[in-house]
């Protein structure tokens, strides 16, 4: 198990390095800083940014920008609707306690002030959450900006390959191949 992992790790250098080489020697670098940029000024554009930009073949990453929006749009959502029920329970909490249990709200007269309470409290955790899920969202497309960029001037070609596929093996048992081409 042990050769197996060594010989992954020694396999996933020998790419990188000759990926490294074959870049040195193609046309302009892509500056990945510049995409991770554009993408945290405005989201999406440094995947724009990276399609425009793009030298070895059709890399077109523009299908990925509904879904940035998307799951900004989602997350933001969850953020403002969790932020207007608490701060609503709040309201209704502290109208309660200055007023002998008085109800302010209707949409909360079913519950008693411990319930109450504890929405508050739970409400105030998934608006904590949706904060973080807004600001993974956001740093998750500037870091698939800058990893699309990387791989920009990925070499692709018959010229370096690594094949894994099932195989028989004397006609006995199922093994695996594997292959590495290095040209």
């Amino acid at each position: 198990m042990k050769s197996f992992i060594l010989f992954g790790i020694l396999t996933l250098q020998i790419v990188v390095f000759s990926q490294k080489e074959e870049a040195e020697k193609d046309s302009i670098p892509h500056p990945f800083k510049k995409a991770m940029l554009y993408s945290a000024c405005v989201p999406g554009a440094g995947q724009v940014y990276n399609s425009i930009k793009s030298t070895v073949g059709p890399k077109k990453a523009y299908w990925k920008i509904p879904l940035i929006y998307s799951a900004l749009g989602a997350t933001s959502y969850f953020l403002i609707s969790n932020q207007l029920t608490q701060k609503s329970l709040k309201e209704e909490y502290t109208f309660r306690i200055n007023n002998n249990n008085a109800t302010n709200n209707s949409k909360w007269e079913q519950y008693d002030n411990d319930a109450v309470l504890t929405l508050y409290k739970q409400y105030l955790n998934w608006r904590d959450l949706s904060i973080l899920g807004v600001a993974a969202v956001y740093f998750i497309q500037i870091a698939d900006a800058g990893v699309e960029a990387h791989f920009l001037h990925f070499d692709v070609s018959d010229k370096l390959t690594f094949k894994v596929e099932p195989t028989l093996m004397n006609y006995k048992s199922v093994g695996i191949r594997m292959q590495l081409t290095l040209r």
